[in-house]
């Protein structure tokens, strides 16, 4: 399956309407619906007063300011006064809910976008950059929550105070007002056609920065080569090189999200412009009053500021609809590695059984073609042939870290796919050659995934891991559990790493164990002490072990080659090692 969201993403992009994005934007945030609510009849009244501190400005000097009351002006500003305090504070409160409601909506968004992260394969990983990943997780929903948290009330309060300044101007004089108006209609036929082109260049951007962010963590992940190599011209080379893109696309991005502002200041110009030269000729006419051409202006100003500040609002919802596009396309993929109902158990069937089985990586030739072999449980099997033949991908497929392309691979008689995640991981134990570690400290680590021994102490662990046989490994430790680990593992060896991956493995007691080049890292003495705790476990526990040092494998039960999409029997040790020695002169 195609996880690529580059390609995804420039394939959906003409497919994503903008009402079918406002539609999934607004579902993310219904629980927050009771304090929008709130928040809107906030906006609602402060628009409100805002419109009628205008008409009550034109009505006090047409009814007090021209008769010299000022006692009606000194009330009148009272009642101004009085208006713009409420609306103040109701101002001030509904920016400190909206403030609320942001940062619930962004750590709900957070968690959803990784935990939808946590569902996908391992396919998905291996098609995408890790720093791209992390932009849309910290980036990306960032962009969405500050819409939420800052501009989407002033973006309904700009609409609501632009609405009615519009319907008061056209009630007060509709000639007038309708020519006050005229220059909106330019402004709507203008954004509507200006709105997908500010969308695609904030796209853009936003890819952009994810493309970056993943250059420099891949580029850190690697500086031990890049040190070793002296190569960090190359390095400095490739970052200028993605950093100088994100920038022009920047560029055009700050562009365009800027292009609309100018275009409503010069409209709300010349709507000013048109209502002064007509309520002037009206006044002079006596049709008109100097209050209601004040108060004209004053919606005329009520009706364009908000539209300027909504061309600039405008191109952050633009901004956030292109984050949320590329959070809402990584939110709708599902794992291709559904599981399927329960199927026939078959009776006394072998532990691991491939039936036809033939796989294909993404956009790759085929790996292996209608494969067929047995494990049988309690015995120790051991997989080799040349590199690239097939080994380690046979080994992802028995732990199910990917699905045949064709064909059957039955666990315990049960169609793989059957059995849920943690049933299938309780059961199948992985040592890679490269153990992946997390940063905390030892003990954290070999009972990473182990929740049934996650409550013991650490005088009970220690004395849980000598009965296990595993004692020893963990004396090759400074500070024993409370060994710190790094992020990566950095600051131990390599051997000390594979000593936690086994100690974890070998704790889950798996009833198949895969180790895969597992030894491969370790000095004699260590890889010896692993064999024979290996050779300790339960006579019921399957093993297989997948090799290039052929000592490690002397004393399997059966050999097996892979080479050229096919796995065989070997039979004898020495036949192994003419497979072996011929499938490398081949290749």
């Amino acid at each position: 399956m195609n996880y690529n969201l580059d390609t995804k993403s420039a394939q959906g992009k003409k497919k994503r309407p903008l009402l079918a994005s406002l539609k999934k934007l607004v579902a993310i945030i219904s629980d927050e619906r009771r304090n929008l609510i709130i928040a809107f009849f906030a906006i609602t009244v402060n628009a409100s007063l805002s419109l009628a501190g205008a008409y009550v400005i034109g009505y006090t000097i047409d009814n007090y300011v021209q008769n010299k009351d000022y006692q009606g002006v000194l009330l009148f500003a009272g009642i101004l006064l009085v208006m713009y305090i409420i609306a103040f504070f109701v101002n001030y409160a509904q920016m400190i809910m909206m403030g609320g409601i942001g940062q619930r909506m962004l750590y709900s968004l957070r968690n959803s976008v990784f935990n939808k992260l946590q569902e996908l394969p391992l396919d998905f990983f291996n098609q995408n950059k890790s720093g791209d990943l992390i932009s849309r997780i910290n980036n990306d929903t960032q962009k969405v929550n500050e819409f939420f948290s800052q501009s989407l009330m002033r973006f309904i309060g700009g609409i609501i105070t632009m609405t009615g300044a519009g319907i008061l101007l056209l009630a007060i004089n509709l000639p007038l007002g309708l020519a006050a108006l005229s220059p909106a209609l330019f402004l709507l036929v203008f954004t509507k056609i200006i709105s997908p082109w500010i969308r695609r260049k904030n796209e853009a951007s936003l890819e952009s920065l994810g493309k970056l962010s993943a250059e420099i963590q891949e580029s850190l992940a690697n500086f031990k080569v890049v040190v070793a190599f002296n190569r960090r011209d190359y390095f400095r080379d490739r970052f200028m090189k993605v950093n100088h893109e994100n920038y022009k696309r920047s560029v055009y991005a700050g562009i365009a999200n800027n292009v609309l502002n100018p275009v409503y200041t010069f409209a709300a110009n010349i709507g000013q412009l048109i209502v002064l030269a007509l309520g002037i000729y009206l006044i002079i006419q006596g049709s008109f009053t100097v209050g209601l051409l004040i108060s004209f202006i004053a919606y005329v100003m009520n009706f364009y500021n908000p539209l300027r500040q909504l061309a600039i609002l405008w191109a952050n919802f633009q901004q956030a609809l292109a984050a949320w596009d590329r959070i809402s396309y990584l939110l709708s993929l599902e794992s291709n590695l559904e599981v399927t109902e329960e199927t026939e158990i078959h009776k006394n069937a072998s532990l691991v059984h491939f039936n036809d089985v033939s796989f294909s990586y993404p956009n790759g030739k085929e790996v292996l073609h209608k494969v067929n072999f047995r494990l049988e449980r309690g015995k120790t099997y051991a997989f080799i042939g040349p590199t690239g033949g097939g080994k380690t991908t046979t080994a992802s497929l028995i732990a199910r870290l990917y699905d045949a392309t064709k064909g059957t691979l039955l666990l315990n008689g049960r169609d793989i796919k059957s059995y849920k995640a943690e049933e299938r991981a309780a059961k199948i134990g992985v040592i890679l050659q490269e153990p992946i570690l997390f940063s905390g400290n030892v003990r954290e680590n070999i009972l990473y995934g182990n929740e049934s021994l996650q409550a013991m102490s650490n005088k009970e662990l220690e004395d849980y891991l000598q009965e296990a046989g595993l004692g020893s490994l963990l004396q090759r430790f400074d500070r024993g559990l409370e060994t710190p680990i790094q992020m990566t593992g950095e600051g131990i060896s390599l051997g000390q790493k594979q000593l936690i991956a086994f100690m974890r493995a070998i704790l889950r007691k798996p009833e198949l164990l895969i180790l895969d080049e597992a030894t491969a890292n370790i000095d004699t003495v260590t890889e010896q002490q692993l064999e024979a705790i290996i050779n300790n476990l339960p006579s019921s526990t399957t093993k297989v072990i997948i090799a290039h040092r052929l000592n490690t494998i002397e004393n399997a039960d059966e050999i097996f080659f892979v080479n050229s999409g096919e796995i065989t029997a070997a039979g004898s040790f020495n036949k192994a090692l003419d497979l072996l020695m011929q499938g490398i002169n081949e290749s």
